[in-house]
């Protein structure tokens, strides 16, 4: 993926020293890393890197052990993210920031129509007049090529690509300044992925988000990362454009993991 057009001097998200470990040898260790506006970061590695707990821990779900993560805003003085009080965190999670999970039903409400769970996070910013958030909510629809007459449907009956693009255009449409993607791609068949993988690629460049994403598949991040973090049992053990890390890997498990996709 080509150099972002809007690097700029300040950092959107500041990750220093960053630490948890659950167990000997499970979670992360002193991992340290800048993200801008407008840049894609992924974060690659086998299962059991410690690349989702990284993710969980800056992302407000996970506190670390040691380590701080600071969020720049654009409005006021950067903030350390676990000195914020804990609805100020939830609140970013609703607003400013989106999550994107794996398995889609995780970050959708069940029980809740397509156009309701779009509405919802509209309803966050302060949203409140119906028939605005209705048309919103199908225009995302559109964009994420649903069928607006699927509106009212439960994502229950939905496909898995299907789900999974709600919950993009959830995480979306109140335009947030950075989203945190754990394996979208994940579990879904190859034409399936093909389709995503455009989308999001589409609508990064499109909306000049912030993303960091975890994914296993070298393919996908060479296809949304601008930079690549590889991990290896917790530690960052590469980093650098994506391009570099993957043509032409320093690492002896950088260069393991780039021929085993090649072989």
């Amino acid at each position: 993926m080509t150099t972002p057009l809007h690097l700029t001097a300040e950092p959107l998200l500041s990750v220093n020293n960053l630490t948890h470990l659950y167990a000997p040898g499970k979670g992360f260790c002193d991992v340290s890393f800048n993200l801008y506006p407008g840049e894609v970061l992924g974060i690659v590695g086998e299962s059991g890197s410690g690349k989702t707990t990284l993710l969980q821990s800056i992302s407000a779900r996970l506190a670390p052990q040691q380590g701080s993560v600071i969020y720049n805003n654009g409005q006021a003085a950067a903030q350390s993210l676990y000195d914020m009080a804990e609805s100020d965190r939830r609140r970013l999670l609703r607003t400013d920031w989106g999550v994107v999970h794996q398995h889609p039903m995780d970050g959708l409400r069940r029980q809740v129509s397509a156009g309701g769970n779009i509405g919802e996070r509209l309803m966050a910013v302060g949203e409140r007049h119906y028939g605005d958030i209705r048309q919103k909510a199908s225009q995302w629809l559109e964009d994420v090529e649903i069928p607006v007459s699927r509106i009212d449907d439960l994502p229950t009956t939905f496909s898995g690509g299907m789900q999974q693009r709600l919950q993009i255009a959830r995480n979306l449409v109140t335009h947030p300044r950075l989203v945190f993607m754990d394996e979208p791609t994940g579990g879904l068949d190859v034409s399936v992925q093909a389709r995503l993988l455009d989308l999001l690629r589409t609508l990064v460049v499109e909306m000049q988000l912030a993303v960091v994403i975890v994914t296993h598949d070298l393919g996908v991040a060479r296809l949304l990362a601008h930079r690549l973090l590889v991990m290896k049992q917790g530690q960052v053990v590469e980093s650098g454009l994506t391009d570099r890390v993957l043509d032409d890997p320093h690492h002896p498990y950088t260069q393991l993991l780039v021929s085993s996709v090649l072989s």
